[in-house]
């Protein structure tokens, strides 16, 4: 449930990495809707980061996940002003099974090179992210 405190709300997306592929959605709603982006969404009450990834993961794409590790926090701003609305923590994980197919708030779920990334309208800093852990260096906020 969203409250109307200006405090930003903390969410997660996971890049998974898969036989040189990472895992994609589709935005299906805002923020970010019609972009693609590593899955992922907002943290529940109660919920570690890890079992947010895990859920989001599962959730919109049917991914299940292993060796989750956080990778770095970047401050999300509203779309309509310069508040921090998320604070977003990005993390790697190994795909450890599942169909995958778009689910929840995903229109579409695909597995893509860093190459094919390039040609696709990307939120945010999905693509520099993407070819930091491709390349084995830890990503640095944009």
């Amino acid at each position: 449930m969203r409250t109307s405190s200006t405090e930003p709300q903390a969410a997660v997306s996971v890049a998974v990495l898969h036989e040189g592929r990472f895992l994609l959605v589709r935005r299906g709603r805002a923020p970010a809707k019609g972009l693609y982006a590593f899955p992922g969404g907002r943290v529940e009450p109660g919920e570690t980061l890890a079992e947010a990834v895990s859920r989001e993961a599962q959730e919109e794409t049917g991914a299940r996940l292993t060796d989750i590790a956080p990778v770095i926090d970047l401050h999300i701003p509203a779309e309509d002003s310069d508040r921090i609305e998320f604070i977003l923590s990005v993390h790697s994980a190994r795909f450890a099974g599942g169909v995958i197919a778009a689910g929840d708030d995903a229109d579409a779920a695909m597995w893509v090179t860093v190459e094919e990334m390039i040609r696709l309208p990307l939120a945010g800093s999905v693509l520099e992210i993407a070819q930091q852990i491709a390349n084995g260096t830890k990503p640095e906020a944009p």
